[in-house]
């Protein structure tokens, strides 16, 4: 099983690993194309007051410019930790046995604007870039990944993919037909999706399935193990989505 997972704007500063090189990520097949989004970032960060009108900030955000600016040479940490906010908060991967972080490292992708899909434990430094930003010298980043992405987890060929992304970052590479996957959709046991709560409750599931490491390789696996867990999974109306039950 992979698992695919969205970002967060929100990232936690500073690192102590050694500059970016995305020779060591997963999907080796994206590096062509994580370059190309790199260089962009780098390139429109000499110029603060464009960046900051390109990335729709604030004056008071230059520091994320300067984040983009040093993208190269900054320190690092694992993707998993460098990421904040409700999702990641409630997955709290630091408090994690060493094992249940491997099994993040090896199942799990996150799916970032300048990198695509990348291992939870592959190291990056602090960055501001949306998935709906339309970046100098390269063209819309759906353009941009969305066939490479599709095609890099073709590749892959996993047995199952379970799709946490939000629908921006779906369009950024859909799962490829190919691939037998299930999106989830968090809801009330009537059906009413739960937006307060989607973020918390996917990082809870992947919590859950890290320190559980459970062999899931189709739908049915995974609603197995979430029956021994008490947690519902189950089948959407729509064809391949999975809504995932939880109290308000």
């Amino acid at each position: 099983m992979k698992i695919l997972l969205p970002p967060s704007e929100t990232k936690r500063p500073g690192g102590e690993g050694a500059p970016l090189d995305v020779n060591t990520f997963a999907l080796p097949g994206l590096h062509s194309a994580r370059h190309a989004v790199i260089d962009a970032l780098v390139d429109l960060a000499a110029d603060e007051d464009a960046a900051l009108k390109v990335l729709k900030l604030s004056p008071k955000q230059s520091g994320d410019v300067a984040h983009n600016r040093m993208l190269r040479s900054a320190a690092t940490m694992p993707a998993v930790d460098r990421y904040t906010g409700v999702l990641y908060d409630a997955l709290d991967a630091q408090t994690l046995s060493s094992a249940s972080r491997r099994w993040l490292g090896s199942h799990a992708w996150i799916h970032s604007a300048p990198f695509g899909p990348i291992g939870a434990l592959d190291s990056i430094p602090s960055y501001r870039l949306a998935a709906g930003t339309s970046l100098p010298g390269v063209p819309a980043l759906r353009r941009h990944w969305a066939d490479a992405t599709t095609e890099a987890i073709a590749g892959e060929d996993p047995a199952f993919v379970l799709d946490l992304r939000s629908e921006a970052y779906v369009a950024l590479g859909p799962v490829p037909a190919s691939v037998t996957s299930a999106y989830v959709r968090v809801v009330t046991e009537h059906g009413r999706a739960l937006n307060h709560f989607n973020k918390k409750s996917k990082g809870l599931l992947v919590r859950a399935l890290a320190e559980d490491r459970p062999r899931v390789r189709s739908v049915r696996t995974l609603r197995t193990w979430a029956d021994s867990r008490g947690l519902v999974l189950r089948d959407a109306v729509e064809p391949g989505i999975l809504e995932f039950v939880v109290a308000e």
